[in-house]
């Protein structure tokens, strides 16, 4: 109770209170990932068991048409992820470049996910637009290689650096319940707060176990474990807006309501997350009045047609 007592201090204290975002997430490019990261149906390496089917990118419309939507549903942040390892310079990124500059001229919050990129492709991104940009850290560094061993801890953080540099917001956070001890979490959550400045995002994950990763016959996180992992996240990075993600679908409504009182104060908001199922969208807004919540509106005021926020580019 001491901890849940000193984290809802700390929101109150940094943070509007009773305020809700509502962030929508939608996958842009599915599955073929060469990735090995074990808790991921989108890896190519586990294809075969989790018969995850291969998309290619999305097109534009496409993807600013389930924008529009999500925006209509009250959601005030776009976040697209691709299934890639790094980004490539060329069509599929100038693609991905538009979607940013379409989303941003609606009003909400863009984010992208891609795997790992160069300074210069951060800067790019910068000049669509880009709100934020999300790479977890996933783990603590000295479990790392027990759940990815394609890439390195660092290689997370030369990309967050690359982000920063540029000028972008960064949106990083972990997951629970792949095995890891307390001090695996505690080790993430400080790797996480030693980041300056700290990320202006933070989502926190509860494994989801999907059939064919090698994290399949994980046992789902206690409810408990996941309010505390916020509640610690909240106290050490003060300022982060602390984003209750994957895993939700498993909570019941007086968890999700623990979750947010430990200082969550934003929601993945829609039927899927990447490929994985995600709370009903009606149940959600239920949830919300009855915990007497105001979710965060859109801010027309950012909306501009070269996809910069206003006061940012000659046309404002």
């Amino acid at each position: 109770m001491e901890l849940l007592d000193q984290a809802r201090a700390t929101h109150r204290r940094f943070h509007k209170d009773g305020t809700v975002q509502l962030a929508s997430l939608l996958s842009i490019k599915t599955g073929a990932c060469p990735e090995d990261c074990k808790y991921c149906p989108q890896s190519a390496h586990y294809a075969k068991k989790t018969g995850l089917p291969r998309e290619t990118l999305l097109d534009v419309d496409d993807v600013l048409s389930k924008a529009a939507r999500a925006r209509e549903a009250g959601a005030s942040r776009f976040c697209m992820g691709a299934a890639w390892r790094q980004v490539r310079d060329g069509a599929e990124f100038d693609k991905v470049l538009e979607m940013v500059r379409g989303v941003r001229s609606m009003g909400m919050e863009a984010c992208v996910t891609l795997g790992m990129l160069t300074e210069e492709q951060a800067e790019r991104l910068a000049e669509a637009g880009l709100t934020a940009y999300n790479h977890n850290l996933d783990t603590s560094q000295e479990y790392y290689d027990k759940i990815i061993t394609t890439r390195t801890f660092q290689d997370r953080l030369d990309t967050i650096g690359h982000v920063r540099k540029a000028g972008v917001e960064v949106c990083c956070g972990g997951i629970i319940g792949m095995g890891e001890t307390l001090e695996d979490r505690a080790s993430l959550l400080r790797s996480l707060a030693e980041l300056e400045p700290h990320p202006e995002s933070v989502p926190i994950n509860a494994l989801v176990p999907v059939d064919g990763t090698p994290l399949a016959g994980r046992s789902k996180v206690d409810p408990i474990e996941l309010v505390r992992m916020i509640a610690t996240a909240r106290i050490v990075m003060p300022l982060s807006r602390v984003r209750l993600s994957a895993g939700r679908a498993n909570l019941s409504k007086e968890s999700q309501l623990l979750c947010l009182m430990a200082g969550a104060n934003s929601i993945f908001y829609g039927e899927k997350l990447l490929t994985t199922d995600n709370n009903d969208t009606t149940e959600d807004l239920a949830l919300i009045e009855q915990a007497g919540l105001v979710v965060e509106a859109p801010d027309a005021s950012e909306a501009c047609g070269c996809g910069k926020p206003a006061g940012s580019c000659g046309d404002h």
